[in-house]
Parts: C-alpha cells; structure tokens; sequence
C-alpha cells in the first residue's frame, strides 16, 4: 500500500477554542470599553480626581491587552487523525507553532478520567503512556468526542470486509 493511501483519514476531528465575536465585533469590543473608559477617566478629571483618570486609563490598557491576548488564543487548534497505521494529533498553538504526536492505535484506549469539580480529562492511553487531548472542550463536547473516537478505534481493530461471493442469493 503506498503512504498516500496508508494516511486516507478513517476519523478527523478538529478541535478549535469556542470564540463567539468575530474579528469586527472584537474591535467593536476594543472600541466600546476604550470610550467607556475614556468616559470616565473625562468625567473624574472634570471633577478633580485627577489620579482617578491615571487608574482608569491604566485599566482601559490592561483591557484592551487582556482582550488582544484572549482572541490570539483563538488560533489554536488540535487535529486528530486516525488512518490506517496510526494516530495523529497535531496542535497549533496561538503563534501558529505546530507539533505533532504520532501514536500506535493497535493498542490505544480512549479513556475518560473524571477529575471532581473540574471537566473530565480526554486521554489516549497505550501502555504506560497516557496523552491528554482535548484541553479546551467542554464536558458534553469531551464525552462525544470520547464515544465518537472510541467507535472509531473499535472499527479500526475490527474491519468489516465485504465479499460479494459471500452474499446470500436474493430470492
């Protein structure tokens, strides 16, 4: 079997952080509390707080960087492949950096950890090695991605072939 063709993905799941503002709404964003802030900062200096006005433009910077920061995180990503000789999960962080973990899927389990308080943790487990994956999903998204990954697995290890000699006679 040729590399193409061993790399045809079987299962594909791309995982990216939930961001519910488009780029125009995040500078809608920027814009609204940079006025609201100037805003204030104006009226504590008309009334003589004048240190006020330092304090709240020092806050509509620290906004301002805390929201830029937030919608870099925006560019991570994490794929996970599952063809015929492997497993693939591959993330892109925020600076667009890209690693790849490659993992045998023969004896790989898709395992749940619960964690009290917290969203369960996703880990691909083959051996003595355990891989996390999945960080920035939620629980219901977790566990579908758990069960959808586990069929995936489980379809994997055992192939249903389909021999059309094999097939009964149709009436």
């Amino acid at each position: 079997m040729s590399d193409l063709a061993a790399d045809v993905p079987l299962f594909e799941a791309v995982i990216v952080p939930h961001r519910s503002l488009s780029r125009r709404g995040l500078v809608g964003l920027i814009v609204a509390v940079g006025i609201a802030g100037s805003l204030t900062a104006l009226l504590f200096f008309l009334l003589g707080a004048w240190p006020v006005a330092g304090f709240s433009g020092a806050e509509i910077v620290l906004a301002i960087i805390l929201i830029r920061a937030h919608a870099q995180a925006a560019r991570e990503s994490e794929v996970v492949l599952l063809s015929a000789h492997r497993l693939r999960v591959i993330r892109t962080d925020r600076k667009g950096a890209r690693r790849e973990r490659v993992l045998d899927p023969s004896w790989l389990r898709v395992e749940l950890r619960e964690r009290p308080g917290r969203v369960p943790a996703l880990l691909l487990t083959g051996g003595r090695r355990q891989h996390e994956i999945a960080t920035r999903l939620g629980e219901a998204e977790k566990r579908d991605l758990a069960e959808a990954l586990a069929e995936a697995l489980h379809a994997w290890r055992n192939p249903r072939f389909d021999n059309p000699q094999l097939r009964e006679p149709l009436p």
